[in-house]
């Protein structure tokens, strides 16, 4: 056991120092797919050996279950907010009280920092571990997302520090994927990255903040070094990432022209920045000029100014994204915000137009956010000739059809093969659980596609050694390994086929209960709409997006072309057994007090219940326990059973998990 415990923990710190490289000091020595083989070597020996798993594994960083809400927890000491400087003659101000509370003549610098838009986080560490992290909230009391931080992999797991204060802030390129990928799906977009940060790290579930590739940056360290310089360096000594624009200023006039430098580069960064923090460097002279009863006199933010100008919108045009999601594009006067000629804002969706009441003609404010294409904010003027944009029927790209489910704010292009959206569909059906094609990732996909040695997603199972061996970054091993990977796939069973031909709103569980209800992919295809709904789970608004699917032409001839390299349709269907809870449907709330979530699952399921993860009309019983959290409203609204663990056991009577 001593080897193994001793290979377990080499492999751990390799992980740790590459997540060092790759998400402080950005500059990985190693691919993903490396990092990817190691994370799951480590995985495997865990798993083997669970005695041996520890909290501040790499493995550990995404292991927590969605929550029912967050715990507020009171802070070390208060999270103050800054006051503001929105011009220069405000910044001198600020030194002036500086000089004037420290007295004549004593010498002090300042330490400029870069302002990130994002959202304050203090981290705490108890014996070198990641203990707990709380948001800012009111600054005296914050929320506990302990759970979301882990997922951080800027956020170090374990460290000398005993507690860290920083912003969570999501980089440039994160915010627009994301954004388009709620559009696709139907949600709103965020407002901005801080918003998005906010959301990202708010939501119950960890594993949709690890999905959103957070960052980290950290600017205070307690106990409090000497100095703000000191506390840079050693943060970063202890494995964190900081800003490394960070400027000693012996004076206000380095002080202004850090700032006004800044303001000019801000768009050079890949993530947002709004202004930059000042403060006096020596913390003794921090305790003397103490603080107000909001901020500290020592520190001031110096704001720079948005980024907005008006202009007329000449044209709307509907581009096609990667997910097939149509996008309106205003095509605008051109207009110069902040030194950069503008002529594009993006809309959306068709409900955004609708919201911000625009037309073609209308004279709008547009407002610029560094690389991300700018967004019209509002009409500032209703155009003397405005008109409105027309939506096209057919997809502008492939002629494909152009379907809107109800409630949904996307229209999209439903032809998987449509080259607007082929890249993202290669992905999506070569991931880790769809068709697990090792070695298809972001990168080789772009060259396939861009080089046409890949048209639709069956092309992938026509590629030759010779196609792949001459690729940037593919030697012989390389191209023999995915080739093997590609064959493999081909014996993926009926639900991960459905999971992989991109479907809106079916996932892996749908996938599995629609081939575990109809057994065979063309009876699905085949189905109405009322017909497929006698699969658990599937509504009216999954049973359309299904149906027109299988609808459009386009999608056939992709079908048939998987048939064709030897894809089976076919699953088997289990026959359901009975039990004491056969026919009945629960919904899990809360701590019970003997059974964990998934115990409890286990023995509903194995008593013949079933337990989605949702809450509706149809829902028969809610098991609640302690701090039960909006399920248990939500079921007293809509009039469900709420029942507790010892009910629940007493219905199963006695069946085991």
């Amino acid at each position: 056991m001593s080897s193994i415990s001793k290979q377990i923990e080499q492999l751990r710190e390799q992980l740790r120092r590459h997540e060092h490289l790759y998400y402080v000091l950005d500059a990985p020595e190693i691919t993903d797919a490396e990092y990817d083989s190691m994370m799951r070597e480590l995985k495997v020996l865990e798993d083997a050996h669970p005695e041996l798993i520890t909290e501040d594994s790499p493995t550990q960083r995404v292991g927590g279950k969605p929550r029912e809400g967050f715990v507020k927890v009171r802070h070390s000491s208060p999270m103050l907010s800054l006051d503001n400087a929105l011009n220069e003659a405000e910044l001198r101000d600020f030194d002036r009280r500086v000089r004037g509370l420290l007295g004549d003549g004593e010498e002090f610098r300042y330490v400029a920092e870069l302002k990130f838009d994002g959202l304050s986080l203090a981290v705490h560490y108890r014996d070198g571990k990641l203990a707990q992290a709380l948001t800012r909230g009111d600054g005296t009391t914050g929320e506990d997302v302990t759970e979301n931080a882990r997922t951080i992999r800027s956020i170090p797991l374990r460290t000398g520090a005993a507690e860290v204060r920083g912003e969570v802030v999501f980089t440039k390129k994160a915010f627009e994927k994301l954004n388009e990928d709620r559009a696709a799906e139907g949600l709103p977009v965020f407002a901005n990255p801080r918003n998005a940060a906010a959301g990202s790290l708010r939501v119950l579930d960890p594993a949709i903040t690890a999905s959103r590739r957070l960052e980290y940056f950290a600017y205070v360290l307690m106990p409090l070094p000497a100095t703000q310089t000191e506390t840079l360096r050693q943060l970063q000594e202890m494995g964190f990432r900081v800003g490394t624009q960070w400027h000693s200023c012996s004076d206000i006039e380095a002080l202004v022209a850090f700032c006004k430098e800044w303001e000019e580069k801000r768009d050079s960064l890949p993530y947002e920045i709004d202004g930059v923090v000042c403060k006096v460097d020596s913390v003794t002279q921090q305790q003397r000029l103490g603080w107000t009863a909001k901020a500290p006199r020592w520190a001031i933010a110096y704001k720079f100014p948005p980024r907005q100008e008006e202009t007329v919108i000449e044209s709307i045009e509907v581009q096609v994204g990667r997910t097939g999601v149509l996008t309106p594009v205003a095509h605008l006067r051109p207009v110069s915000i902040s030194g950069v000629m503008v002529s594009r804002a993006t809309l959306h969706n068709e409900d955004e137009i609708e919201r911000l009441g625009v037309r073609i003609g209308d004279t709008v404010l547009v407002e610029r956010a560094g690389d991300v294409i700018p967004k019209i904010v509002r009409v500032v003027r209703q155009g003397e000739h405005r008109h409105p944009v027309e939506m096209p029927k057919q997809c502008p790209v492939c002629g494909g059809e152009i379907v809107r489910a109800e409630g949904e704010a996307a229209s999209r292009c439903i032809n998987v093969n449509c080259p607007a959206r082929l890249k993202e569909s290669i992905l999506h059906w070569a991931a880790r659980g769809v068709m697990d094609i090792d070695g298809m990732g972001e990168a080789l996909v772009d060259q396939l596609v861009d080089r046409g040695l890949v048209k639709n997603v069956a092309d992938v199972y026509r590629l030759k050694f010779d196609d792949l061996v001459n690729l940037e970054r593919m030697g012989e091993k390389s191209a023999e390994k995915l080739l093997a990977n590609i064959a493999r796939s081909r014996n993926a069973p009926l639900p991960r086929i459905l999971n992989g031909l991109g479907i809106s709103f079916v996932g892996e569980r749908t996938a599995l209960l629609l081939a575990g209800t109809f057994g065979d992919l063309d009876k699905i295809a085949s189905s109405t709409e009322d017909e497929l709904q006698q699969a658990d789970e599937v509504g009216p608004k999954v049973a359309h997006s299904i149906h027109k699917f299988f609808a459009e032409p386009h999608n056939h001839k992709l079908i048939d072309a998987l048939r064709c390299e030897g894809f089976r349709f076919t699953h088997e269907i289990k026959k359901r057994e009975g039990g004491p809870l056969a026919g009945l449907t629960f919904v899990l709330t809360g701590t019970l007090p003997n059974l964990s979530r998934d115990d409890a699952k286990q023995r509903i399921e194995a008593a013949g219940g079933k337990v989605p993860a949702s809450l509706s009309k149809k829902t028969n019983y809610v098991v609640a326990g302690e701090e039960a959290g909006s399920k248990l409203d939500k079921a007293r609204e809509l009039g469900v059973a709420v029942i507790d663990e010892a009910r629940l056991l007493e219905m199963i009577g006695g069946v085991a998990g």
